[in-house]
C-alpha cells in the first residue's frame, strides 16, 4: 500500500495509509497529471479527516502545494473509485454464486475501468425478469438458437421441425424460429463488445430530435423553439439539452436520441452476420429486432443519462462560479445601516441595525400608491438616520425598489449617508426559514427580510450562508440537475469562500461558523452557546474550552478563525497556531516582539526564509506566513464600490432601443449574462454580444456583480424581454 515516506520538500511525517489501494493512487495521479506521492499524501490526509481548505492552505509541504481544486478532485475521484470497487465485488459475488465465474471473466471484471464496462460484463448474468428470450429458452429453443447463430449452410425450417412440441408449447416451425431469434436478439444485446461499439456510434453520430407533443401546441408555447428541432448531440449545448429535457418532463415535447438506423444496423450486421446462408438471414432478422427492441432503447437511455450528466455538470459549474462570485462580493463593512424592504400596497418595512448587525428599531412607511405618503415617509427616514446615526441605507431591489431609491436619494441628510440598491434575491426565503425564526422569534417575515437586506450590504458572505444556495437565484436550470451533486458542489463553494475570507470568532453566526473547516453544525452551536454564557473569546486557544472541541477540530479550524481583540496579534491573521513558534523565532532573531515585526515591512525584508526551514515547516508555509505578516487579517475581497442606475429609467416602458445604460451583472449562464438596468426585469446579453472577440465561456469576460455599460438592442414590453449588448456599448 502507498505511500512511502516522501523525500525532500514533501516530507512531513510518517503515517500509513489504510484502505487506499495502490492502483487507485496511480490511476488518479495519471488522470490528474500529478505525482503519485502528491496523491497518496493527500489521500492520507483526507482519510484522517482533514478538510480541503486545511490541506490546501496548511499542508503544502506534504502535498506539493496542491490547490483546493486539485485536492477536491482527488477526494471525489477516491470516492468514485471506491464505489466502483464496491460494485465490482458485488458483481463477482453474484456470478460466483451462480457458479459461472471463469478466470477470463474474472480478469475482465477486475480490469474494467468504468461502471459502464462493469455493467456490460454483468448483463448476461444479471437476474432477469421474464423476457421473450427466457420464455423461448423454457420451451427448449436455445439449441436451435445456437444452431442458427453458427450460420452453417442448412435449411432453418427443416431444423426447426425437431423443436415442435405440444408439451413445451411450440406449435409451428415459425414459432420455433421466432423463439430462437428472440434468444439471439438477447445475446446481441448482452454482447459487451457490441454494446461498446454501439455506445461509441451513439456518442459520435446520434442526433437529438424534438417534436411537440400532440395537442400541446398552445400550452407549450415557451418550448416553441423545439417543436421541430434536430441537431447532433455533440454540438448541442448543455442549456439546450436541459431545456428540451424539461419540456419532455412537462409533457410538451417528445424526444428521440439515435443515429441513423441503417448505420447502426450495418455496424451490428458486420459483427454478427457471418455469411449469406438462410441461417444468416435469420440472424440478421434477430439483429434488427435486437436493435429495435433492446439494444437501441438501452443505448438511448444510456446516452440520455450521459447527456443529462454532462449538462448537469456544466450547469452546476456555472452555478458554482456564480455563487462564489456572489459570496465574495465586496462588503461595505461594519456600518450603522437603515435597511428598507420596499413595497407598494403593504408599505416599506424599515429596520435600523447597529455596526454588528443587531436589530435596534423597525417600523413601516407608506410612500407609494395607494397611500402615497411621500413626505411623511421622507421625514421618517430623515428622523431615523439622525436618531440612529445611520451611515448607509440599503434598499432592496425588488418590487418598488427603484421608486424607494428615488425617495431616499431625494432626501437631504445632515451627514454623509450612502444609499445602495441591494440584491434581495433569497431574502424572503431566509425570512421564512427556521434560522430566521430562531434569530427573530418575536418579529414577522417582513422585519426579518429587511434585516437580511441590511446585513447583506454589510457582509454578503455572512448573510448569504444562512440561505439555501439554490434560492439565491444565480443558477441555470438548478431545479433540473442532480440535486445531490448540486448540493455537494455548492457546499464546496461556500466552504471555500468562508475559509478563504476567515471568520471573526466573537461575531460570527452559528450558520457562518458551521462552514469553518473542522467545525460543522454541532460544534458551531456549541461555540455560540459558550460565547453567550461566558462572553467573548479572548484568543484562539480559548476555543479548546468549548465542549467537545478537541485537538483535531482545533487543528482544522484555528487558522481560519480570527480573534481581533486577542492580545496575541497572530490570532488576527491566517497564520496557523502550529506556526506561531516560527514567527516567534523570526522576531527573536531580529530582537523585536511579534507586534513590531508585523508593523515594520523593513524588518520583514531582513528575514531569510531558508534559516527557518525545518522538518515540519518548508518554504511554501514560510512564504504564506510572510504574506500574512505583511497584510495581517486583510479581507481578500475587493473594496466596496457604489453603483447607481440611470435615474431617468425606472420601468421597462422607459427603455428605448439604442440607449446606453449602466447595469450590474446578476447572473451568468452558458449562453450569456443577465444584467439589471433598474427596471425590475433583467436583460439578456447573449454570449455573442459580450465581447468583440469570440467568447466560449461568459465567465472569462464578465463576473457576477460587475458594473457594466450596456446598449439596449430590443425591448418586448408585453413579454417582458430585454435584449442588451455589452459589445456595442463599448464601440
Amino acid at each position: 500500500m502507498l505511500p512511502l515516506p516522501l523525500p525532500g520538500p514533501f516530507h512531513h511525517e510518517k503515517k500509513t495509509i489504510t484502505m487506499i489501494p495502490e492502483h487507485h493512487i496511480i490511476q488518479i495521479a495519471n488522470e490528474l497529471n500529478l505525482l503519485t506521492r502528491q496523491v497518496s499524501r493527500t489521500a492520507e490526509l483526507l482519510k484522517e479527516g482533514a478538510t480541503v481548505p486545511f490541506i490546501s492552505r496548511y499542508r503544502k509541504e506534504m502535498t506539493g502545494s496542491l490547490d483546493e481544486v486539485q485536492v477536491s478532485q482527488i477526494r471525489d475521484r477516491m470516492n468514485q473509485l471506491g464505489e466502483l470497487d464496491k460494485r465490482r465485488e458485488a458483481i463477482l459475488a453474484s456470478i460466483r454464486e451462480q457458479e459461472k465465474l471463469t478466470p477470463e471473466l474474472e480478469k475482465a471484471i477486475l480490469a474494467a475501468a468504468t461502471m459502464t464496462e462493469l455493467e456490460d460484463l454483468y448483463l448476461p448474468y444479471r437476474p432477469k425478469r421474464k423476457t421473450r428470450a427466457t420464455m423461448a429458452m423454457a420451451k427448449g429453443l436455445e439449441p436451435l438458437a445456437k444452431l442458427l447463430f453458427s450460420q452453417g449452410n442448412f435449411d432453418p425450417e427443416e431444423k426447426a421441425l425437431a423443436f415442435i412440441s405440444d408439451e413445451k408449447g411450440v406449435e409451428s416451425v415459425e414459432e420455433a424460429l421466432a423463439g430462437a431469434r428472440d434468444i439471439i436478439a438477447e445475446w446481441v444485446n448482452e454482447d459487451a463488445s457490441a454494446r461498446a461499439r454501439m455506445r461509441r456510434l451513439f456518442e459520435r453520430e446520434a442526433a437529438i430530435t424534438s417534436r411537440v407533443a400532440k395537442g400541446k401546441e398552445a400550452d407549450g408555447q415557451k418550448y416553441e423553439a423545439w417543436f421541430e428541432w434536430t441537431e447532433t448531440i455533440r454540438k448541442a449545448p448543455s442549456h439546450r439539452i436541459l431545456a428540451m429535457f424539461r419540456g419532455e418532463n412537462e409533457g410538451f415535447l417528445k424526444l428521440e436520441i439515435a443515429p441513423e438506423k441503417e448505420m447502426a444496423l450495418d455496424l451490428l450486421n458486420r459483427q454478427f452476420v457471418k455469411g449469406r446462408t438462410p441461417a444468416s438471414a435469420q440472424v440478421e432478422m434477430a439483429v434488427e429486432d435486437s436493435y429495435k427492441r433492446l439494444l437501441g432503447p438501452s443505448m438511448e437511455t444510456e446516452i440520455r443519462n450521459l447527456l443529462k450528466e454532462k449538462a448537469d455538470q456544466e450547469a452546476i459549474r456555472v452555478f458554482a462560479d456564480n455563487l462564489k462570485q456572489l459570496l465574495l462580493a465586496p462588503p461595505l463593512g461594519q456600518k450603522r445601516i437603515l435597511a428598507i424592504d420596499p413595497g407598494f400596497r403593504t408599505g416599506c418595512k424599515l429596520v435600523c441595525l447597529d455596526r454588528e448587525g443587531k436589530l435596534l428599531h423597525n417600523e413601516t412607511i407608506y410612500p407609494h400608491p395607494p397611500a402615497g405618503q411621500w413626505k411623511q415617509a421622507a421625514a421618517k427616514i430623515f428622523s431615523l438616520v439622525n436618531a440612529y446615526q445611520v451611515e448607509a441605507i440599503a434598499v432592496g431591489n425588488g418590487t418598488a425598489g427603484r421608486e424607494t431609491e428615488q425617495l431616499v436619494r431625494g432626501i437631504r441628510f445632515d451627514r454623509p449617508v450612502l444609499a445602495v440598491m441591494v440584491n434581495e434575491s433569497g431574502a424572503s426565503v431566509y425570512s421564512a426559514s427556521s434560522v430566521a425564526r430562531e434569530e427573530f422569534p418575536d418579529y414577522d417575515v417582513t422585519v426579518r427580510g429587511a434585516v437580511s437586506i441590511g446585513r447583506r450590504l454589510a457582509d454578503p458572505l455572512a448573510e448569504l450562508v444562512k440561505i439555501d444556495a439554490k434560492s439565491i437565484g444565480v443558477g441555470q436550470y438548478q431545479h433540473d440537475v442532480d440535486q445531490k451533486l448540486l448540493k455537494n458542489s455548492l457546499d464546496d463553494v461556500v466552504v471555500s469562500a468562508v475559509n478563504g475570507v476567515g471568520v471573526e470568532l466573537n461575531t460570527a453566526s452559528k450558520e457562518l461558523l458551521t462552514y469553518v473547516s473542522g467545525v460543522g453544525p454541532s460544534l458551531a452551536a456549541a461555540i455560540v452557546k459558550h460565547r453567550n454564557e461566558n462572553g467573548p473569546f479572548a484568543s484562539r486557544q480559548a476555543l479548546k474550552k468549548v465542549a467537545r472541541f478537541g485537538e483535531k477540530a482545533f487543528e482544522q479550524s484555528a487558522g481560519f478563525i480570527r480573534v481581533n481583540q486577542s492580545v496575541n496579534p497572530l490570532d488576527r491573521t491566517a497564520v496557523h497556531p502550529e506556526s506561531y513558534p516560527v514567527v516567534q523565532k523570526m522576531a527573536k532573531k531580529l530582537g523585536v516582539d511579534i507586534q513590531t515585526l508585523m508593523q515594520d515591512s523593513t524588518l520583514q525584508k531582513q528575514i531569510r526564509l531558508e534559516d527557518f526551514v525545518d522538518d515540519k515547516t518548508g518554504l511554501p508555509t514560510l512564504k504564506d506566513i510572510m504574506q500574512e505578516l505583511a497584510r495581517p487579517g486583510r479581507d481578500p475581497r475587493q473594496k466596496f464600490d457604489v453603483f447607481e442606475f440611470d435615474s431617468t429609467v425606472n420601468s421597462i416602458k422607459d427603455l428605448r432601443e439604442g440607449m446606453i445604460l449602466p447595469g450590474i451583472v446578476t447572473n451568468i449562464t452558458a449562453f450569456g449574462a443577465f444584467v439589471d438596468v433598474g427596471v425590475h426585469q433583467d436583460g439578456l446579453v447573449h454570449i455573442s454580444q459580450i465581447a468583440n472577440a469570440f467568447v466560449s465561456n461568459p465567465h472569462d469576460v464578465v463576473k457576477l456583480n460587475q458594473k457594466v455599460k450596456v446598449k439596449v438592442l430590443q425591448v418586448d414590453v408585453d413579454r417582458k424581454r430585454i435584449t442588451l449588448s455589452i459589445k456595442e456599448a463599448a464601440e
